[in-house]
């Protein structure tokens, strides 16, 4: 076979080095050339993280056993020997930005798993890499360098799970300085200046926030292919708002990231916050501010210690199941009665919010309301199926408002309805009830109590804070208030106007997660939003910011999309389809979020510790992936 010479830019050499010519033939094996390659250099030392970069095709060549005939290479070839595993500037959802060794070889689906097991957070799939935001420096600003943890003398470790020592992983326990680094990373940061808050970039508009959203690399494809180059900054973010298996024990840094990207997406106003949520919000950072100052952090238990609780908790559940009589155990297992009369509001346009009284009754996970309480023998109005419902509360203790939202599951999309108690008592048991249903649990659940428990404490605990807000709290100058908030209530209100206000709204956060594409829908000549949720599909006329419609996951029978002409097409139950191409990115992306978030719900207990990768790419890597 014929001999040809094979150009190969050696990057180890620098960038000024001429090529080195390798004498090969179609059918040595790519093994082979670097065995050459290396004898040529004359270089000793470790070249077994190094592979060949073909420029021309945008491909690594990994296969060592593959022959260069079989790769369709040619003398006209371009390739680049160099390190699969490069420096990398990483920004975390916090803020704190890490220089660490990343794989540029692999997919980013890869190359995520590795940088969360090197900061020991579980559950990577949740998780991916976006391009920075570029928005122009101001003059001032050029001199202001950011602090940067460098970790790239890591070692790298392909063990899925950690070596932990102390509660961090072995590496950051190496020194006191990288233990600090995983103290920050595992620790709330302080609340940011308003300074700092008024230079970073805020989205203006729906569409601004469609262009945030378009700007996450393909999961599928390495870091190289998406032009991303050694140094090069990119942000490590929660895509899927899917959580599974969240313990404070193993998640220290995950249940921190979370918080902080929650955090800034308020204070950045990525997510559309009323001025009751925005001051939600800085209560609860306030509050989690105090607690973190003000209590030690707890020392993770050792695995000998959690065998022992474990052990322990099956001796007390054994011994509560033999003292137990059948009558109790009979009343455990009958659920417990819930009927009353409440109000019920369906919200709709150009009409006031008028609530009409019926009487409603709770059975399985169904509620049910009829005229009045002598008619609850006989058919009900109607029955609302709470399973899969989203519950959110509407509470003000100072303003007796007992409020209970419901947006129920329908063919066509979501009904809003709102349910109003008249006590606290009455809402705790409704609300409890409300959460179980949406679950799929009955009354016999035996979280029913607790749930009530802790509806009641919650609302006791907004009461001492309205009660309170004449008081002390109202002249605590450690509250930096306009740093809880962001910059478009900071004219509106004064610092001691809004530390009151703060203090007095103690409320579950709203979900949040909704990602946003500017798409144009099959037969429509206008822009229009797409919105990307957990568990539904948003469509949002843009001129208005209205929601048009809303299509769920669980009525969804398949998803197609045509590469050629780059269209997504969906079809739901009750022959619903629905087509649409995107604007403002690639399909590929709204097609990676919705099998992103199929595979999320895959997720099993008995699966937990495997990750399931080729699923993964099968549910989002399109026709590339087959």
């Amino acid at each position: 076979m014929a001999v040809w010479d094979l150009s190969v830019t050696v990057e180890d050499l620098g960038p000024d080095a001429l090529p080195i010519t390798v004498s090969v033939t179609s059918d040595l094996h790519v093994g082979g050339v670097i065995l050459k390659l290396v004898e040529k250099t004359q270089i000793k030392r470790d070249w077994s993280d190094h592979a060949f970069w073909w420029e021309q095709k945008q491909c690594w060549l990994l296969r060592t056993a593959w022959t260069l005939e079989k790769y369709e290479i040619h003398a006209d070839a371009k390739l680049l020997f160099m390190q699969q595993h490069k420096p990398l500037y990483v920004c975390l959802p916090s803020g704190v930005t890490l220089r660490l060794r990343a794989c540029f070889s692999s997919s980013v689906f890869k190359a995520v798993m590795g940088i969360c097991r090197m900061l020991n957070i579980r559950h990577p799939e949740e998780l991916s890499l976006l391009r920075p935001i570029e928005h122009k420096k101001k003059k001032k600003d050029k001199g202001s360098a950011e602090e940067v943890y460098d970790l790239t003398e890591v070692p790298l470790s392909s063990d899925s799970k950690p070596c932990l020592y102390n509660g961090m992983p072995a590496h950051f326990a190496d020194s006191p300085q990288m233990e600090s680094v995983y103290k920050m990373l595992s620790g709330i940061q302080p609340p940011p200046s308003p300074e700092t808050l008024a230079k970073l970039y805020r989205p203006a508009s729906v569409v601004d926030k469609a262009h945030i959203h378009s700007r996450w690399l393909d999961s599928s494809r390495c870091l190289l292919q998406q032009g991303i180059q050694e140094n090069d900054k990119v942000c490590l973010r929660f895509k899927y708002f899917a959580f599974y298996e969240i313990d404070p024990k193993y998640d220290a840094v995950r249940l921190t990231q979370l918080y902080e990207q929650a955090r800034w997406a308020i204070l950045l106003e990525d997510i559309d916050c009323t001025e009751e949520e925005m001051m939600l919000f800085g209560a609860l950072q306030y509050h989690i501010s105090k607690v973190s100052l003000s209590e030690p952090q707890t020392p993770v238990s050792s695995a000998a210690m959690d065998d022992l609780d474990s052990a322990l908790q099956f001796l007390e559940v054994k011994m509560e199941g033999e003292s137990s009589s059948a009558s109790e155990i009979l009343d455990n297992l009958t659920a417990p009665d819930l009927n009353d009369y409440l109000k019920i509001f369906r919200p709709k346009k150009l009409t006031l919010n008028k609530y009409k009284q019926f009487w409603f009754k709770f059975q399985d996970t169904s509620i049910s309301y009829f005229k009045s309480k002598e008619e609850s023998i006989g058919e009900p109005i109607q029955q609302i199926n709470l399973k899969g419902c989203e519950v959110a509360p509407d509470v003000n203790v100072a303003a007796q408002k007992f409020l209970i939202r419901l947006l129920v599951p329908a063919p066509e999309g979501m009904n809003e309805i709102y349910l109003r108690c008249e006590n606290e008592q009455q809402y705790a048991q409704w609300m409890a009830a409300c959460r179980l249903g949406s679950k799929g649990k009955t009354l016999a659940d035996n979280s029913y109590q607790s749930e009530i428990q802790s509806i009641r404490s919650f609302l006791a605990m907004q009461k001492s804070s309205s009660n309170s807000q004449g008081n002390a709290h109202a002249n605590d100058e450690s509250i930096n208030a306009h740093s809880l908030v962001s910059p478009r209530y900071h004219k509106k209100y004064k610092t001691k106007q809004l530390t009151p206000r703060i203090l007095d709204i103690w409320q579950a956060l709203p979900d949040f997660g909704i990602s946003y594409m500017v798409v144009r829908f099959k037969g429509s000549r206008k822009d229009e939003v797409l919105g990307i949720a957990p568990n539904r599909l948003i469509r949002i006329d843009l001129s208005v910011g209205d929601v048009v419609k809303t299509w769920r996951y669980n009525n969804m029978k398949q998803w197609n999309v045509n590469w050629d002409i780059r269209q997504v097409a969906i079809e739901f139950e009750g022959n619903i389809n629905i087509a649409f191409s995107c604007v403002t990115t690639d399909c590929k992306v709204v097609h990676e979020f919705i099998g992103g978030y199929i595979f999320m719900s895959t997720r099993s207990r008995e699966k937990s510790n495997t990750l399931n990768e080729e699923l993964f790419h099968k549910l989002t890597g399109g026709h590339e992936a087959l």
